[in-house]
C-alpha cells in the first residue's frame, strides 16, 4: 500500500483523536444549529456544498504567490504580498463552511477531517506570519514562511480530497439512484392511510410513499446529503425531517428547507391505477 494512503488509514484507527474531535464537533454543531446558518453554510441554496468551491479561493492565491516568490523579481514582490493576504481573508469562509461540513461526520471520517483542519489551520497561521515578515522588510523570510504553508496547505489539500473522494463524505447520496421512467406499482392503496408513510422499491432505487391532507407524495428514501433514511423521519408541515442531520425537505417536490443538505431530494410522480400506488421519475 502506498505511503499517503498507509498514513491515512492510521489517522482512522487512532482514536485519541476522538479526544479533541469529539466536543470540537459538537461546539460546531451548537453554533451552526441556527436554520440560516446552517443553510448559508451548508450552501443550500446553491445546489451543492460551499466548502469545495470557498478552496480554490486560498489554494489559487497562495499557489501563485509561491510561484512569484520563486521566479518574479522585484517588480512582482507587491503582488506576491497582495495574494498571501487574499488568501488569508479567503480562508475564514473557506474554514467556517469546512467545520460546518465536518461536524456532521464519524468515526474515522471526523478523525481524519481534524487533522485535515489542522493543517490547514497550521498553513493560515503560517502564512500569517509570512504577510507580517514581508510588510517587516524581512522578505526572505517571508518568502521561507509562505514555502512551509504551502506545504501544510498541500497535506490539508490531500486529506480533504482523501474525504472527498474516497469516503464520499458530503457527497450527493442519491446520484446513482436511477427511478423507473415508466409507472411501477409499488403499494396497495388501501396499505396507505391518510397521516401514514412506508418505504418501498421500485427495484432499483428506495422510495418514501407518504399519504398527507389527501394527496400522495414520493421522494427518494435516501439523504441526499448523508444517506440517512427518510422513513426513519419526523414529519412537520408538509416535509420530513431527516433523522440522522435534520435537513428538512418538501414532500410536494423535495426542495429543501434546512441544510446541511445542498441537493434537493429526488421527487417521484405518483398515481393510483386498479388500485395500486404507481410511481415514476419526474422526467
Amino acid at each position: 500500500m502506498a505511503f499517503p494512503h498507509e498514513l491515512v488509514r492510521r489517522i482512522e484507527r487512532f482514536p485519541a483523536l476522538d479526544r479533541l474531535a469529539d466536543p470540537l464537533a459538537d461546539l460546531v454543531g451548537k453554533a451552526v444549529r441556527p436554520r440560516l446558518v446552517r443553510n448559508l453554510l451548508s450552501g443550500t441554496h446553491l445546489g451543492h456544498p460551499a466548502h469545495p468551491m470557498l478552496t480554490d479561493l486560498p489554494i489559487g492565491a497562495w499557489s501563485m504567490s509561491a510561484l512569484l516568490d520563486a521566479v518574479g523579481g522585484t517588480s512582482t514582490e507587491p503582488a506576491a504580498d497582495l495574494l498571501v493576504g487574499a488568501g488569508i481573508l479567503g480562508a475564514i469562509p473557506t474554514a467556517m463552511t469546512g467545520l460546518n461540513d465536518w461536524s456532521d461526520t464519524i468515526g474515522g471520517d471526523r478523525r481524519i477531517g481534524v487533522v485535515h483542519a489542522g493543517a490547514n489551520v497550521a498553513a493560515l497561521v503560517l502564512y500569517v506570519a509570512s504577510l507580517v515578515a514581508r510588510r517587516s522588510g524581512r522578505r526572505g523570510g517571508g518568502k521561507a514562511l509562505g514555502l512551509a504553508g504551502l506545504g501544510a496547505l498541500m497535506v490539508g489539500g490531500y486529506l480533504g480530497g482523501h474525504l472527498s473522494y474516497a469516503k464520499a463524505v458530503n457527497v450527493n447520496h442519491t446520484a446513482f439512484e436511477h427511478g423507473p421512467e415508466e409507472w411501477v406499482p409499488v403499494l396497495a392503496d388501501a396499505e396507505l392511510g391518510e397521516g401514514e408513510h412506508r418505504r418501498v422499491s421500485t427495484g432499483e432505487a428506495a422510495v418514501l410513499l407518504v399519504r398527507d391532507g389527501g394527496q400522495l407524495y414520493a421522494l427518494a428514501n435516501t439523504c441526499s446529503h448523508a444517506g440517512g433514511p427518510l422513513d426513519e423521519g419526523e414529519f412537520v408541515d408538509g416535509c420530513v425531517v431527516c433523522p440522522w442531520h435534520a435537513s428538512t425537505f418538501r414532500l410536494s417536490d423535495g426542495s429543501i428547507v434546512r441544510g446541511p443538505a445542498s441537493t434537493p431530494q429526488p421527487a417521484y410522480q405518483t398515481r393510483v391505477r386498479d388500485d395500486k400506488i404507481e410511481v415514476r421519475s419526474m422526467g
